[in-house]
């Protein structure tokens, strides 16, 4: 599976962004994907990850009612909605794939974006 993420870039403290992942190579309502981050010095993190029907939708605590994850399965296509961000969520956002169910576990997933840098200024 190939994954493009996009949509990364400087937001204010309170704002949004919205990032997109076009997958492309498999079925894509066959794939769990994910959205992982990782800040400066610090190990990739789980924020939030959608099963291949939607109806499940596993989030960080970190990020629980200010991100929302969603996808469009005619457009092979996964978002992460950002709002009321925080200058703690500065970091590259990785999507991921993988087959089947889905998983807070970043050693799981077996297929990677080339991450998208968000920003975020006090």
């Amino acid at each position: 599976v190939q994954l493009q993420a996009s949509g990364g870039g400087l937001a204010q403290t309170g704002g949004s962004l919205m990032l997109s992942c076009a997958a492309s190579g498999r079925t894509f309502r066959s794939l769990g994907m994910g959205w992982f981050r990782q800040a400066p010095g610090k190990e990739r993190e789980f924020v939030a990850a959608i099963s291949g029907s939607g109806d499940t939708t596993p989030y960080a605590a970190s990020v629980k009612g200010r991100f929302a994850i969603s996808r469009d399965n005619a457009k092979d296509t996964v978002y992460l909605q950002m709002s009321s961000l925080k200058p703690e969520d500065t970091a590259v956002y990785f999507c991921a794939a993988k087959l089947g169910w889905v998983s807070t576990d970043p050693g799981v997933y077996d297929s990677w974006g080339q991450g998208t840098q968000v920003t975020v200024s006090s």
